[in-house]
Formats: C-alpha cells, sequence, structure tokens
C-alpha cells in the first residue's frame, strides 16, 4: 500500500523559505513521476511542480518559476519542495503525489488517479 507522508510546513512571513518533504512508502517510487500540488482556502487545487522518474527536469507553475524548486532522493524515498521568496498567496495545504503509472510524464500530466498524500498546511503573513 503506497503512503505518503508530507512534512515542513508551518507559519513564515513573507519573503521567507520553508522546504518541505514528501516521504514514500510501500513501493520502490524511483521509476515514477511525482508532484506538489496546493490548495488555498476557497480555491481549487492546483499544480505547482513536477519531476519525472529520471529527475533532470521539472514543470512548474507560472506563479513558482524562480522561486520554488522541486527535487527527489530516490535512495531516501523522498520528494522536495524548496519554498523561496514566499508570499502571502502562496498560503495553502501543499499536498505530494506520485503517479499511478510508471516511466510516464509531461508538463500537462495528470496525477488525479495516483496517490496523494494528507497535506502539510503553509502559512505565509504579509
Amino acid at each position: 500500500q503506497v503512503q505518503l507522508v508530507e512534512s515542513g510546513g508551518g507559519l513564515v512571513q513573507a519573503g521567507g523559505s520553508l522546504r518541505l518533504s514528501c516521504a514514500a512508502s510501500g513501493r520502490t517510487f524511483s521509476n515514477y513521476a511525482m508532484a506538489w500540488f496546493r490548495q488555498a482556502p476557497g480555491k481549487e487545487r492546483e499544480i505547482v511542480a513536477s519531476i519525472p522518474w529520471s529527475g533532470g527536469y521539472a514543470y512548474y507553475a507560472d506563479f513558482v518559476k524562480g522561486r520554488f524548486t522541486i527535487s527527489r532522493d530516490d535512495a531516501k524515498n523522498t520528494l522536495y519542495l524548496q519554498m523561496n521568496s514566499l508570499k502571502p498567496d502562496d498560503t495553502g495545504v501543499y499536498y505530494c503525489a506520485v503517479a499511478a503509472t510508471p516511466l510516464r510524464w509531461s508538463n500537462s500530466y495528470r496525477f488525479d488517479s495516483g496517490s496523494w498524500g494528507q497535506g502539510t498546511r503553509v502559512t505565509v503573513s504579509s
């Protein structure tokens, strides 16, 4: 059974940084794309960034380009999201997801049918 557990959220002032982690278990994830999503209060869930099984490339939503960095450590089965220059608009619950199918990824890849974590809350104060 796949389990994803996010951590690293919290309260930070605008301009600050946080590093989110997603610990994965239940299988080997090195052949699966992974992603970070977020859901702000009263808004739809949206993708923040995704990374293919091979690393090296990544997709970023326009609103985080240049500020956030997604990375993975397959030896530790862990996905990361380094968030810098945080803004109040970055407030929300952040979720990690893993693709349902191995060796599949694109900028528009959908993670809906994959596995999801419970989320970690990020609050950015102005």
